[in-house]
């Protein structure tokens, strides 16, 4: 008796270390910030863009944050042909997914929005995908979702995305701004997808995060406060993301939930060519 006794007790002290330990780990997690690593852009070719630091042209009113893209921007400086020592600035990131989103802060009312389109380009112009977007019912931070195609991007191949908005408000003629930028695919190595599985949602974040993986590591946090909207805790994260990429004037605005599927007709495959300088 005595020693089954000393046994029970054993088994109960295991039992309450086990516990105490699984909760000393999960405050970790819960206290621990997720911090994302910028990688370096691609040094081979640049990556330009324009992510709408400044003011659009054409506004209805004026806007404390115009149309803005959540993407990191790297001031990169390159040779020219001449031996010319230029800086552009880079607007780029990375993802594993073969069907990313993108995140974007629309500051128009949609009574004065006339059209937003989304269209992704092969690095050498060619037109490979087109999807209309539904304006949303306020300003706020939208999502982009690439739909109702396979593969759509390669891995280690750069993609040029652009982010197009049509707007009149009152007797104002239309006015078309956009903003452009990158995204590469990258590989998981077969430890880090296995890490990512038996993750957390939150924890598949800090793993994107810090490998530099920006548009998996955004949506992760993204989806989990659309689902969370009181937790503190993931506000601090959003928080901390768009304060590393320098885009901090976004914490407080509104992250929309979409529900919409793309059709046919907002979806395509094209073989058009873009022209950026005018944004149509």
């Amino acid at each position: 008796m005595k020693k089954f006794l000393q046994q029970v007790t054993k088994i109960t002290t295991f039992i309450m270390l086990m516990s105490y330990l699984n909760t000393s780990l999960a405050l970790a997690e819960i206290s621990n910030p997720i911090h994302f690593n910028p990688p370096p852009p691609p040094s081979d070719r640049g990556a330009p863009g324009n992510r709408g630091e400044g003011a659009s042209r054409g506004e209805c009113t004026q806007l404390d944050v115009p149309l803005t893209a959540i993407v990191p921007s790297y001031e990169q400086q390159l040779k020219t042909g001449t031996n010319q020592t230029v800086t552009i600035t880079e607007i780029w990131g990375l993802t594993s997914r073969e069907q990313p989103s993108f995140w974007f802060y629309i500051p128009y009312e949609k009574s004065s929005i006339k059209s937003l389109e989304f269209v992704l380009q092969t690095d050498n112009d060619t037109t490979i995908y087109r999807q209309n977007i539904t304006a949303p019912p306020i300003p706020g931070i939208v999502r982009v979702q690439l739909q109702n195609q396979k593969n759509i991007l390669e891995a280690n191949k750069p993609y040029h995305w652009f982010f197009k908005v049509k707007v009149a408000c009152d007797s104002q003629p239309g006015t078309s701004n956009y903003v452009e930028g990158w995204v590469q695919r990258v590989n998981l190595d077969v430890s880090l997808r296995e890490q990512i599985k038996k993750s957390s949602p939150r924890e598949q974040a800090a793993i994107y995060a810090k490998n530099g993986i920006w548009y998996d590591a955004l949506t992760t946090i993204a989806e989990l406060r659309l689902t969370n909207v009181d937790d503190s805790q993931l506000a601090k994260d959003w928080e901390n993301l768009l304060q590393v990429v320098k885009l901090e004037k976004l914490v407080t605005k509104a992250l929309i939930r979409t529900t919409e599927k793309s059709t046919s007709n907002e979806s395509k495959i094209s073989n058009d060519t873009h022209s950026k300088n005018q944004g149509n």
